[in-house]
């Protein structure tokens, strides 16, 4: 009978080893998938940093440019986007360039091409410059949309028609015009400042961070 209890305490405790056992397999297998997607989430992080790099470089050329050549544009920092007022290319209700628009664009563009082609890195990384007409919210939606179509296909037309600089060629294989209307505005009021066209970048980098990013199954 004795023997028999020592058999069972023997059994019992040999199971409970196992059962550590199998225990001790499954955390340290956890561990080790916690490890290894902290890993793929660093080298994740910081593939998108050295993406983002030649984007930042870009975008602090075209403000230092802007700045240096005292060209009145608003540059957003983060997205590299240009904001010129209406008051500056157009008057209200119109799509014919004003005298001093052209002068403007005169200025601007052969500085803002200047920056694109004045590195291959900054070429490469520059996929895309699309020239957005907005409006505000005042006004029929699809004449508004109408309005900022026909305003950036004025700014276009202008550039690679009416003026000469020395980037012009390679220019229009990046560039091309669209209407957002009123898509952006301040829909509660009568924005001024919502009356603009933005030279937009499209940033290979960003193409790229989209790839990176997105899940697959």
């Amino acid at each position: 009978m004795t023997d028999f209890i020592s058999d069972e305490f023997v059994n019992l405790e040999t199971e409970e080893e196992d059962d550590s056992s199998i225990y001790l397999s499954i955390g340290d297998l956890m561990s080790g998938l916690l490890m290894f997607f902290a890993l793929l989430f660093i080298t994740a992080l910081l593939q998108l940093a050295q993406k983002d790099a030649p984007k930042r470089v870009v975008i602090g050329n075209v403000v230092g440019q802007m700045k240096s050549n005292n060209i009145n544009v608003k540059v957003n920092p983060d997205t590299g986007d240009v904001s010129i007022q209406e008051s500056i290319l157009f008057s209200k209700g119109s799509t014919e360039l004003k005298p001093e628009g052209k002068t403007f664009l005169r200025r601007f563009i052969p500085v803002y091409s200047g920056v694109i082609f004045s590195k291959p890195e900054f070429e490469k990384e520059i996929s895309r410059v699309v020239i957005e007409g907005h409006t505000s919210s005042d006004g029929d939606t699809k004449e508004n949309l109408q309005l900022s179509l026909l305003r950036s296909a004025s700014v276009y037309n202008y550039i690679f028609y009416g003026m000469n600089f020395t980037t012009k060629s390679a220019l229009s294989q990046k560039i091309l015009a669209a209407g957002r209307g009123e898509i952006e505005s301040d829909k509660k009021r009568d924005n001024p400042s919502d009356r603009k066209v933005v030279f937009r970048f499209q940033f290979r980098s960003d193409e790229l961070k989209k790839d990176i990013t997105k899940p697959s199954f």
